[in-house]
């Protein structure tokens, strides 16, 4: 959907993807966090080789499964379940329980004058000291790359347009890089992003 014709709906559909491995202990409850939290047009859940019982609580949580027969990494699931998507807005968050689906709302304010949005941990976010450290050295890259001020890099907590989506999906890689590449592929090629600082953003849960 174009930026105008988006502009011109009442209420915008929301696609909800979430990828999935080994979260057997989460996914139930972030599947229904996200219900709760909007009127999702669809819930995807992307099995990435699971030899627990992912599939199943998250189907029954009422979410759609697509299932990987084995590991692809974190990446390529999110493009299998971005391309799967036929809302207009596409909100990502992980299954482990670190990303609170009641903050959603939040992300969904600003997208339409944004192409996307990123839920940004903060000093107060619940996070490892090594990943911030990582995370800090990566944005300060980033920054010059791109010019533009990044609060978080590696966030996989993040609403985009799908039209964003789809034309910078090609460029995922298979692992857990695809929220630096498609940050920058958006920021070099002029569009907009915004950060939401989230203090709630915590450690994985399980998985």
């Amino acid at each position: 959907m174009t930026e105008d014709k988006l502009a011109e709906k009442d209420e915008p559909l929301i696609s909800v993807v979430i990828p999935a491995r080994n979260e057997e202990d989460e996914i139930g409850k972030v599947v229904a966090g996200a219900r709760a939290a909007i009127e999702p047009h669809e819930i995807i859940v992307v099995d990435d080789g699971s030899s627990d019982a992912t599939s199943e609580r998250a189907t029954k949580a009422g979410a759609k499964v697509i299932r990987n027969p084995y590991n692809i990494g974190n990446g390529a699931s999110v493009r299998r379940g971005g391309l799967s998507t036929t809302g207009d807005i596409v909100v990502f968050l992980d299954g482990d329980g670190q990303h609170p689906p009641a903050e959603i709302p939040k992300l969904l304010e600003s997208v339409g004058e944004f192409d996307m949005v990123v839920g940004a941990r903060t000093s107060l976010s619940d996070t490892s000291r090594l990943r911030n450290f990582g995370n800090f050295m990566l944005i300060g890259v980033a920054k010059w790359i791109s010019g533009q001020d990044i609060k978080d890099l590696t966030s996989g907590f993040r609403a985009i347009k799908r039209d964003r989506l789809v034309e910078f999906v090609h460029l995922f890689p298979r692992g857990y890089s695809y929220p630096t590449t498609i940050t920058l592929a958006l920021m070099l090629s002029g569009r907009f992003v915004k950060y939401v600082p989230l203090d709630s953003i915590g450690k994985r849960k399980s998985g």
